[in-house]
């Protein structure tokens, strides 16, 4: 029903933007010259229309739930929660919802069986009572929104003021979910040092996220040092940048200068396809063929190799930023002015030293820009990892052996149902935490360099 609701906005949205256009444009043919266009009659009324209904739709949807199990909750018989927990109650609840949708175990209790049958019963009127309103509240609108169409009505401002409204609102939410998103990792972080103190998460050499089960349970105090994770982390992450940076500069600079146009048409467009590969995909050729072709070359040598590497994970990365870092170096050369291009093959330079003296060094913030970006997409890629270098972290700085990254640990972690009041799972948050905050130095590093070299060129 949904969907219904929708599809009922949508074409109340074209009819009353049909109704209104007609109206603006029989004024207009009866002689009268409107304040606004007639598409903005017709677009004053889409706006007013859609915008309230959409948000009632999504505010139906958001809450119809909560105001539904508490229904159900209130219809059920008296003490039927008496002395149980929240988990108790949850489970019960799940499993009413879970006969409701016709997954029956077992043989439950009369009471449930009628709860479900009440849920069942609520969710089908909330959906036809959700249609019902929507299809109100839209006939009022059309009506409304064609009174409004008259010679002196500024449909155009009022246009313009929804518009402002809805990218301020945009804008503000954006701000919030990021507010939001650095508060609960900072709870949750202060919560973790509460439990496990801040020096040993810095500086600890071992990282064993365990907790004992029982209280009579030995060797499962765990360890939750980030050294290990984090340089894991930075091994990859260098692997992938040595591979990437000098590819995708290169590659970028040929296809920006040297390459015919009949070449660039071909390769640049095959080039930006590995951008669209997923990362699964990447993790898929990193272990099948990557790492087997490593193993194979080592064992030839005589060199001790794990069976999932740094340097396999690292390098099909450094493949999967090639086109990254291409695309934001041909976007920086291509912005550099064409007079500087000019002026130095002008006074004899070769189209390499135009290059290399001109406008690789005008290009930089672009270009330093794009590969720090790109130092922060390989920090915080998780598929690749996970299916080419291992969940084991090791103080290792060897390419040729198993380490584990950041967002590795932050999902193993959380894997399955975690209940966030031990330093296990909490570890997670300090982990993320700490990651935020390293991207956000590469990012603030990046936006200074781009500034400083901007002003010289500018």
């Amino acid at each position: 029903m949904t969907l219904l609701a929708f599809l009922i906005l949508f074409v109340a949205v074209a009819i009353g933007y049909t109704i209104n256009l007609r109206a603006a444009r029989a004024i207009r043919a009866g002689g009268t010259k409107p304040h606004s266009l007639d598409g903005f009659h017709g677009g004053y009324a889409a706006l007013v229309i859609l915008v309230p209904t959409f948000f009632l739709i999504i505010f139906w949807m958001l809450f119809q739930g909560v105001v539904i199990n508490s229904l159900v909750k209130a219809g059920l018989p008296s003490g039927t929660f008496d002395g149980l927990g929240t988990g108790e109650i949850q489970l019960i609840m799940a499993e009413i919802r879970s006969i409701a949708g016709g997954r029956v175990f077992g043989t439950p209790e009369d009471w449930k069986l009628a709860a479900a049958d009440r849920l069942v019963a609520l969710r089908a009127t909330s959906s036809w009572l959700l249609v019902a309103v929507t299809l109100a509240m839209v006939a009022v609108l059309i009506l409304l929104t064609r009174r409004t169409v008259a010679a002196d009505f500024r449909a155009r401002h009022w246009v313009e003021r929804i518009v402002l409204v809805l990218m301020v609102a945009c804008a503000t939410v954006a701000i919030f979910v990021t507010i939001g998103i650095v508060g609960s990792l900072m709870f949750e972080t202060f919560r973790f040092f509460q439990m496990v103190p801040f020096w040993e998460f810095i500086l600890g050499t071992s990282w064993e996220p365990q907790i004992p089960i029982r209280e009579d349970q030995i060797a499962a105090e765990g360890a939750f040092g980030m050294l290990p994770v984090f340089l894991g982390t930075l091994v990859i992450a260098t692997i992938a940048m040595v591979i990437a940076t000098p590819i995708g500069l290169f590659s970028a600079i040929y296809l920006h200068e040297f390459a015919s146009p009949r070449v660039r048409a071909v390769v640049k467009p095959v080039l930006e396809i590995l951008s669209g590969v997923p990362t699964v995909v990447y993790g898929f050729f990193a272990i099948l063929v990557i790492a087997p072709a490593i193993r194979s070359f080592g064992a030839d040598l005589g060199l001790p190799i794990a069976p999932n590497t740094a340097l396999a994970a690292g390098s099909v990365m450094g493949i999967m930023l090639v086109p990254f870092i291409s695309s934001f170096a041909d976007d920086a050369l291509g912005a550099v002015p064409r007079s500087l291009r000019d002026g130095s093959l002008a006074v004899g330079a070769t189209p390499a030293e135009t290059v290399s003296k001109v406008l690789f060094p005008a290009a930089i913030p672009g270009i330093v820009g794009g590969i720090l970006l790109a130092v922060s997409r390989a920090i915080g890629e998780t598929m690749i990892v996970v299916m080419a270098a291992g969940l084991i972290a090791k103080m290792t700085i060897n390419p040729l052996d198993s380490v584990t990254t950041v967002t590795v640990q932050i999902v193993t972690l959380l894997i399955g149902d975690t209940a966030f009041d031990s330093p296990k799972t909490l570890a997670a948050f300090a982990l993320g935490m700490v990651l935020f905050l390293v991207t956000l130095v590469i990012n603030i590093f990046a936006l200074s360099i781009v500034r400083k070299y901007r002003e010289i060129y500018d």
